[in-house]
């Protein structure tokens, strides 16, 4: 049922906000009333691969990656066929894993209320078997291989093969009762072809279940121990692409007529986002229901743009999300992973992928780094962004190059406008003073974070920045900064010689190319004693170059 939503904007303008789908980013998603992704080549993908061949397998992805929405789908997507039992471990609670009784009749409990409740599991209600198991529930001490023999039976003498999905599995994650649970699956999945059991099993979480024993059995002989070893591998990808954003764009286009160019708006979602569910969901949402309410967009055509996506990226920077929070406390939690990121995002260190090294896996894990020839990278500009605001932030409050920052910040601002010759001319100035007797390795490992913590003041609030990751390495790093419908590519880099800062000038001549821009800057941190400190303007094709040397 279509709603009516009207609201006076900034300037009086009066936005209409009628729809009956709307952006949704708390929970699963229902096509019926939320504008997502097309699931239906992911569903068929999985039933093919996966359902059909019988597999046990465990979808292991990041917080608000779009696990809970594809299960439910698939769970709707399989009735025909299947008979689905489709458990959520978050509804069982803590006391329901305190023993290995406990766990039984919760267990079975909340099978009873699936079937009271499903039409699809109404057959079971009347298998002689349900009904054993069932009557386990009377019983004093009833085992977990007592509900297995009875489960084993139901799946004999069912009308169709039985699937089991649970959501939240890694909810169970301290508690052993769970792992002897997954025992059990093992135990019956080798031997199905002559004690049948469910035809397919499905573990939902973000723990993988290897990961889950490191809470419970931290000792180093348990680590890799894993009752789950006949899982097979997930390999569908549960991230959208820039053609599957557009598809949810042009249903929202349908619906509003904004005039967007949605191949447009929905390759800059990705590029903020690489496809991360959540994150694409969010941007949009807030193009749709809180720009609109900004006085710097004159209407939603303007809204629905690369400089709209821009700022809607810089408003979801500023949010305080459950998703960001878990990144935040993964990072306190996890020291090596936090010293990992530094790394790479500070030093421009490469880091092979390897799946053997804990600290990469974890971060896999947890979605905040992906593989990239056989490289890692962070994951997505977001994560990127927000990383480094949260280590910058760390050390802003006691670090003399942001003190000096805010001191000046009005110094770089003229008429709503950004100086960046002004900021680079004056930030060389400061670092040479605080910082010129220190050395080479200091520099070259500090320099480029201190351009950071001098920028982020100035710009706060109005602009934001993020780093072009394809030319970040432990020589060069592009910043991409954004101030009032302005955009500055600035280039920092170790310098290294004559020739291979004027291969850098026609690297950064390139950059400008791209991004259709007539004027750049380039940050070098030269340690040749006969340098020259300070500010020089070049010109490369027609191109112009502001150089700062420290």
């Amino acid at each position: 049922m279509a709603w009516n939503r009207k609201r006076t904007g900034r300037q009086g303008k009066e936005i209409d906000m009628q729809t009956s789908r709307y952006f949704n980013t708390e929970g699963c998603c229902k096509p019926s009333i939320h504008y997502m992704v097309p699931l239906a080549d992911r569903l068929e993908t999985i039933r093919e691969f996966y359902i059909s061949r019988g597999k046990y397998f465990v979808i292991n992805r990041g917080r608000q990656y779009g696990k809970t929405t594809t299960l439910i789908a698939l769970a709707d997507y399989l009735k025909d066929d299947y008979a689905v039992i489709s458990m959520d471990f978050q509804l069982m609670s803590t006391a329901s894993f305190a023993d290995e009784p406990t766990f039984v009749v919760s267990f079975i409990k909340y099978l009873e209320e699936l079937v009271w409740d499903g039409d699809n599991l109404a057959a079971l209600s009347e298998n002689e078997n349900y009904l054993r198991l069932t009557a386990l529930c009377g019983q004093e001490r009833p085992s977990l291989d007592e509900m297995f023999r009875c489960f084993s039976r139901i799946c004999r003498t069912a009308s169709k093969p039985i699937v089991l999905i649970i959501d939240e599995a890694d909810s169970a994650s301290n508690n052993q009762v769970f792992i002897d649970f997954l025992a059990q699956l093992r135990g019956y999945y080798l031997a199905r072809d002559r004690r049948p059991i469910f035809h397919s099993v499905i573990l939902a979480g973000v723990y993988d279940i290897k990961n889950l024993k490191l809470k419970i059995r931290p000792s180093s002989d348990h680590q890799y121990n894993s009752p789950w070893n006949i899982a097979a591998d997930f390999d569908v990808s549960m991230g959208f692409s820039a053609v599957q954003i557009r598809t949810m764009l042009d249903a929202y286009e349908s619906d509003h007529q904004t005039g967007m160019d949605t191949a447009l708006v929905a390759d800059e979602i990705y590029q903020y986002t690489s496809g991360y569910p959540y994150l694409v969901s969010a941007i949009c949402k807030i193009l749709d229901e809180k720009l609109p309410f900004q006085a710097s967009f004159a209407g939603r055509e303007q809204i629905w743009s690369k400089d709209g996506v821009g700022e809607a990226a810089k408003v979801l920077l500023q949010a305080r999300t459950t998703l960001f929070d878990s990144l935040s406390k993964h990072i306190s939690e996890y020291p090596d992973m936090k010293q990992m990121l530094y790394t790479m995002l500070f030093q421009g260190e490469q880091i092979a992928y390897n799946e053997d090294n804990h600290t990469i896996e974890i971060a896999n894990m947890f979605g905040y780094i992906s593989c990239d020839n056989m490289s890692i990278k962070i994951a997505n500009r977001i994560f990127e962004t927000r990383l480094y605001n949260m280590f910058l932030s760390e050390e802003e409050l006691s670090n003399a190059m942001s003190s000096l920052a805010k001191q000046d910040k009005n110094h770089f601002i003229s008429n709503g406008r950004l100086n960046m010759e002004r900021v680079l001319e004056k930030f060389v100035a400061c670092f040479h003073d605080i910082y010129g007797a220190n050395n080479n390795k200091f520099v070259e490992e500090y320099g480029r974070k201190f351009f950071l913590l001098y920028l982020r003041p100035i710009i706060n609030g109005t602009g934001n920045y993020y780093i072009e990751a394809q030319t970040r390495d432990s020589r060069r790093t592009d910043i991409i900064v954004d101030y009032a419908g302005e955009q500055f590519i600035v280039e920092m880099k170790i310098w290294r010689g004559n020739e291979y800062n004027e291969r850098g000038e026609q690297q950064l001549a390139d950059y400008l190319d791209y991004f259709h821009q007539n004027k750049g800057y380039m940050l070098s941190f030269n340690f040749n004693k006969k340098k020259e400190i300070g500010l020089k303007t070049i010109t490369i094709g027609g191109l112009t170059i502001v150089e700062a040397v420290v």
